[in-house]
């Protein structure tokens, strides 16, 4: 979907595969962290309310940033709520500066687009 398309409702929800993870990882962290970043994005997905196990474990990954510490603290929210984890991955614009209450249909797709840019940035990074 191209930028321009997203329009005040619809704010897109990426799309990721368990593939997708393990090249994420392999590019995010160091070769000694490859396994262990692996073993922590494991503990996602074991429970019946984990929902969107991929999406969310790419979500870990963004806001990880290649750090195992923040890979573990991040992997706690999302145990509690997946939502969150999502919402500050990919939505980290408007989550900071849209309002529920937001009646500027420019400004919230000025944020939508700007958070779909740089979400797409990230994840075709090499």
């Amino acid at each position: 979907m191209a930028a321009e398309e997203i329009g005040r409702t619809s704010q897109p929800a990426p799309q990721a595969t368990e593939a997708d993870v393990a090249r994420l990882v392999h590019r995010d962290f160091a070769p000694g962290e490859v396994a262990a970043a692996l073993t922590l994005l494991g503990q996602y997905g074991t429970q019946p309310w984990h929902n969107e196990v991929a999406r969310v474990r790419v979500a870990l990954l963004k806001l990880a940033g290649g750090n195992l510490e923040e890979l573990r603290r991040h992997l706690k929210v999302a145990a509690r709520d997946y939502r969150d984890t999502l919402a500050a991955a990919e939505y980290p614009v408007y989550m900071r500066s849209i309002s529920p209450t937001e009646k500027n249909d420019l400004k919230q797709k000025l944020a939508v687009n700007s958070d779909w840019h740089q979400y797409r940035e990230w994840f075709e990074r090499k």
